[in-house]
């Protein structure tokens, strides 16, 4: 590039008179003050010149031809590009998953159950948090057992949503009808069953706060130490957890929300196989010889204090089975006493169903292991352990006539409490 050059002299000690560069060539362009000057040889075309400008004219060409497009043959475009689609406001087309059925019993789906219970905004716990209802309903017990098995969350801590159909999210008056069916709902097992009697405790009494312990004779310590989910705490608040609804009834009734004798559920603690002869004796304890004249339900939980070691939990789950038909034989009658009554009448259909034995039993597989579990349980119970066993057990269960849920898909991205 031609220097530029001034009338001035560039440095206080530049003398007037100096010679110009331009004064000794006679060819070079004479200096006008506020005008540059190039020389002819500038302007002169070369093949670098003529390229530019050949780009430049192309990308206008191309830029006008955009423009035109855009607006003049916009009104091309597929229909659903440009007019606006009117959704029916039930059924929405080409959605992943469908609104809850306007049905009045999918009402509690809707709404945040939890809104009239103890320490609601305190402990800041939403029905709504935990499940995202959508249609359809399960239509039976088989798929809908099948869908909380599958089902999983659409992000880290999301609402729990079922695969394939829907749960009813029950409120808690539901709940109590449901329990109410049964003379007893005996729970078997470790830790874990032990939160599942819990949350059983919160939804019947209605309380966030204390619902899962014995807050009733709690100290000011245990009140601050064990509340809301801190309640769920194993090492701090185990001890304190309430293990029958008739404790509760008995210590503290105005807080059960079920009507008075109506609801009977327990756990007992059977956490590893060999199961000691006094836990066994227990469970004898807990059954009638007769049959009550409603039934009994049971609901399984075993892996984790044996490692996960299938075997181990099959061979649980037989001692415990053969134990409680030694013990009521009315849960499984022989099938001689069945074989005996007429075969053809259709009003003794329901009764021979009773009379084999209406035995209703879930197994439980362990939740998901979180980021706290210590590293020397990663091989023995970490997560590739509990799909394999959650797979396992679920096949070797129905063989002996038990359901099964697993937990591992709605817990594996949900924050743990316990890290664990």
């Amino acid at each position: 590039m031609r220097a530029q050059y001034s009338s001035q002299p560039s440095t206080p000690s530049e003398k007037l008179g100096t010679p110009r560069p331009w004064a000794a060539n006679p060819k070079a362009s004479p200096w006008i003050p506020g005008l540059r000057v190039r020389p002819w040889s500038y302007w002169s075309l070369t093949t670098r010149k003529i390229a530019a400008v050949a780009c430049g004219l192309l990308a206008l060409f191309l830029l006008k031809n955009v423009l035109f497009s855009i607006n003049h043959h916009g009104r091309q475009r597929p229909a659903y590009l440009t007019h606006p689609i009117v959704y029916n406001t039930t059924i929405l087309p080409n959605a992943a998953f469908q609104p809850p059925e306007a049905l009045p019993h999918r009402y509690s789906d809707r709404i945040d159950t939890f809104s009239t219970y103890k320490y609601r905004n305190t402990c800041d716990i939403s029905s709504l948090d935990l499940h995202s209802p959508f249609a359809p309903l399960c239509s039976d017990r088989k798929s809908l057992i099948n869908a909380i098995s599958g089902g999983g969350r659409i992000g880290f801590d999301a609402p729990y949503m079922p695969r394939g159909c829907d749960m009813r999210w029950f409120s808690t008056e539901e709940i109590c009808e449901i329990l109410g069916r049964f003379d007893k709902v005996i729970i078997l097992g470790d830790s874990m069953m032990r939160h599942v009697i819990g949350s059983i405790n919160v939804l019947v009494r209605k309380d966030l706060g204390y619902g899962a312990v014995t807050d009733w004779n709690f100290s000011p310590e245990e009140r601050r130490d064990c509340f809301c989910n801190y309640q769920f705490n194993v090492k701090a608040c185990s001890v304190q957890g309430i293990f029958k609804t008739a404790d509760v009834v008995k210590n503290d009734p105005d807080s059960v929300a079920c009507p008075p004798n109506t609801i009977d559920v327990m756990i007992e603690q059977m956490i590893r196989f060999p199961i000691p002869p006094e836990e066994l004796a227990r469970l004898r304890d807990l059954l009638p010889e007769k049959k009550p004249t409603r039934p009994y339900a049971f609901v399984f939980g075993h892996g984790l204090w044996n490692d996960l070691d299938l075997q181990a939990t099959l061979d649980w789950l037989d001692l415990i089975l053969e134990t409680m038909k030694a013990s009521a034989p009315w849960l499984s009658p022989s099938e001689s006493s069945v074989s005996s009554r007429t075969a053809g009448a259709a009003q003794q259909s329901h009764e021979r169903k009773r009379e084999t034995g209406f035995w209703p039993r879930l197994f439980m597989t362990p939740n998901a292991a979180g980021k706290e579990k210590p590293d020397e349980w990663l091989v023995t119970q970490g997560n590739k352990a509990l799909m394999i066993f959650e797979e396992s057990v679920k096949i070797e269960v129905r063989r002996r006539g038990v359901e099964h849920v697993g937990t591992w898909n709605m817990s594996v991205q949900s924050n743990k409490f316990d890290g664990v």
